[in-house]
């Protein structure tokens, strides 16, 4: 079997979680002389890097194709030691060999008749729990700004409601008029905090807890808004509350910002959907300044070494919570990877899963029940495009 052409694609059917806000999902799609097409996206649909993802993909596309998409190692070898860039690392690098090497996986269970997670080891985990993200959007078909704490409790309810036991909430995203972090001038949250800020952010996830229970595990997402001593402050203020981990309180650039933070805050750490490869993750582990990690399939390094990361974590008893954030091609990748691993802890599934135009971009609809997922059976990862997401795409094809 060889690879005969490459299509890059730029899905322009789905819809960001946030209004307003870029969202470009980018796919590969690899053909072969045998007919079997493999998927894989790089983990950029949102920020802006959508074009840099495309044209990533465009870069190295000719360096696969001739060659047999059963030798992935290689292939993942010679886009890391071949392009110069590769071995300087980089979101953008690393999401085109992640996406590629997601594709090569989804090619060789087509050809074997069987889900990738059967080449990967094996299922640890029949089931796989999930928990309702960034709840700051709401949980519905339709996102929102909210901004009351009640309505951080009327979200986390609506989710209690679907069977989810746990969920993820940004308290510190939306200022008190709904604006965004980013686009708001006076709701900076690095440095010292003020008692207020600190307050804001408590009161909306006591009234979560207030709302849904002991039973309920609450995820605080910061998504680097903070730095190493505002996120102490907001960390220690919120240990009262019995969050189940703290993610992204900074920047991973330093590693030792999270050794400060999980030494001064007695809450489980959590980071990783900015960093990549074994390298990246090395120093968090040898550290164990981190507690669980968030590797994305489409930016770690696809599911080759996504699967590598994941053991290398298990050496180090650090838990595992693969970050998605992108299509339902992203989704598919990640239940795969999660039902092998056996220091699996829990799934990612995100408010932009609930969009019916993000649904409507894939052929298959892979949500949990009661807070579970069950790992799709379906040859390769068990995804495909929808047909009108297609013809309504961006498409290159390279021979």
């Amino acid at each position: 079997m060889k690879i005969v052409s490459m299509d890059v694609i730029k899905i322009m059917t789905s819809r960001s979680p946030v209004e307003g806000a870029v969202w470009f999902p980018v796919i590969i799609r690899i053909n072969t002389d045998e007919g079997i097409s493999g998927i894989g996206e790089v983990g950029l649909a949102y920020g802006n890097s959508q074009n840099a993802a495309f044209g990533i993909l465009r870069d190295f596309s000719p360096l696969v194709i001739g060659m047999d998409p059963f030798d992935s190692e290689l292939i993942w070898s010679k886009l890391m030691t071949k392009t110069f860039w590769g071995q300087g690392g980089g979101t953008v690098v690393f999401g085109g060999i992640s996406a590629i090497d997601t594709a090569l996986w989804d090619i060789k269970g087509k050809a074997l008749n069987v889900p990738v997670y059967k080449l990967l080891g094996g299922k640890t985990n029949r089931k796989l729990r999930a928990y309702a993200s960034q709840i700051q959007f709401d949980w519905s078909k339709t996102a929102k700004a909210l901004s009351h704490a009640s309505e951080y409790a009327d979200a986390a309810l609506k989710a209690k409601a679907e069977g989810y036991d746990c969920v993820k909430v940004d308290p510190i995203g939306f200022d008190l008029d709904r604006r965004w972090i980013t686009n708001s001038e006076e709701w900076k949250m690095t440095g010292i905090l003020t008692r207020d800020k600190i307050q804001i952010a408590y009161e909306r996830i006591r009234a979560i807890r207030d709302a849904c229970g002991s039973e309920m595990d609450i995820i605080v997402e910061l998504h680097c808004f903070t730095d190493t001593n505002s996120a102490v402050q907001l960390g220690r203020a919120l240990e009262e509350l019995n969050c189940f981990y703290y993610e992204e309180a900074a920047a991973p650039l330093n590693t030792k910002l999270f050794s400060e933070i999980a030494r001064e805050v007695k809450i489980p750490i959590a980071s990783g959907e900015r960093i990549y490869t074994r390298w990246g993750y090395r120093p968090f582990m040898e550290d164990r300044s981190i507690h669980v990690i968030q590797p994305d399939i489409g930016t770690v390094g696809g599911l080759t070494e996504g699967k590598k990361v994941c053991d290398l974590a298990h050496i180090y008893d650090v838990s595992v919570q693969v970050h998605i954030c992108g299509s339902p091609v992203a989704a598919a990748a990640a239940l795969q990877l999660e039902a092998v691993i056996p220091n699996f802890l829990i799934h990612e599934h995100h408010q932009a899963s609930l969009i019916q135009e993000n649904i409507a971009t894939c052929q298959y609809d892979y949500q949990p029940e009661n807070g579970f997922f069950e790992v799709p059976e379906l040859p390769g990862i068990g995804q495909e495009l929808s047909e009108d997401a297609l013809k309504k795409s961006e498409v290159i094809t390279i021979t």
